[in-house]
This record gives structure tokens, sequence and C-alpha cells, in this order.
């Protein structure tokens, strides 16, 4: 056997596909914006959303105490936004305003769209049965925007340590699934 073993720490480098997301949360008339790569497609319709956002983060209390966020979809030339946004606490500054992001009202939810964003995804939380004990939050979407000015957004995909993949070539093979 050629293989080599692999650490269990890093599994979620082989398995973490979808794209880096800014989740934007709204709780007693401030927003916040966090970086997050731990979700998961749950259902088709209506839309489930599963996610985990550490009980650290400062975003955690305000999305339990609320029930809503928006999860907002950057591509790639927003990448030193996502990673900075990440990289500092909304206890201490004002994402929005120090990396530059413009909020726009959401329709269904009061945290705020992100603007710069190609995708934009206003979601309620409608099953924190695993939030005590996994901080996994089940999230309905609710309203989804696109931005049809942005053609084949390239999107950022974590791979852990700072490294990110980018989103390229699509390929369409015959498919018997709807």
């Amino acid at each position: 056997m050629t293989k080599k073993s692999f650490p269990l720490s890093r599994v979620y480098q082989l398995l973490e596909s979808g794209p880096v997301v800014l989740v934007t949360t709204s709780h007693k008339g401030s927003a916040n914006i966090m970086t997050q790569s731990w979700h998961t497609m749950m259902e088709f319709e209506p839309p489930l959303v599963g996610c985990v956002i550490s009980g650290r983060n400062y975003s955690f209390d305000a999305l339990r105490k609320t029930k809503e966020c928006v999860l907002n979809i950057p591509s790639a030339e927003l990448a030193k936004q996502v990673v900075g946004v990440g990289n500092c606490s909304g206890n201490e500054v004002d994402k929005f305003k120090k990396f530059k992001l413009m909020a726009l009202p959401a329709s269904q939810v009061a945290a705020p769209l992100i603007d710069e964003c190609y995708a934009n995804l206003e979601c309620k939380v409608v099953d924190t049965r695993m939030v005590n004990r996994y901080n996994f939050f089940v999230l309905e979407v609710v309203k989804a925007w696109v931005d049809p000015a942005q053609k084949n957004p390239r999107t950022l995909h974590h791979q852990g340590k700072g490294v990110f993949m980018v989103a390229g070539d699509t390929i369409k093979l015959p498919s018997k699934m709807a």
C-alpha cells in the first residue's frame, strides 16, 4: 500500500467543499460579520443549511438570541476582506466600516445583506437541538438573492491554515438526477 496516515485534525480539508461565506447577524441594533466555512446543504425544498459556529464567536450569541442571519457568498475578489473579517472580533470593531463593505437591508430578517457578495441567503434558525452539544444550527433559507452582473463568480473554499482553493472550471455530465 502506498498511502500514508493522515492527521485526523485535518480531515475537514478533505471533505470541505462548500464556499466560504460571510455570516451577518444583527442584535440590539448592532450588525456583525463573521467568516465561516463549516456548513452543509441538508435539504433542497425548503432549502435547509446546517452550520457550525463556535460558542466563542461573537456571532454565536446573536444567532442564538435572534434566530436569524444572512449567508453572504463572496467571490474570490473579496478574499482579503474575507480573511480580514475572520481575523478580528465584532466585539471590538465594526467590520462593515473596517473592510469597506456595504450593508443592505434584507427583506425577511433583521441581519443585513453584504452588497459586494454575489449571492445572499436570508435565513431563519429552524432547529437548535444540536446547538448545546455541537454548536450546530439548522437554517432555513427564506429568501435568496443573486447579482446578475456577476457572471460565473469564482468562490473561495477553505483548506485550513490560511490556504484557500478558488473554484474554477465547470463541467457538465449527463445525469438522471433532477
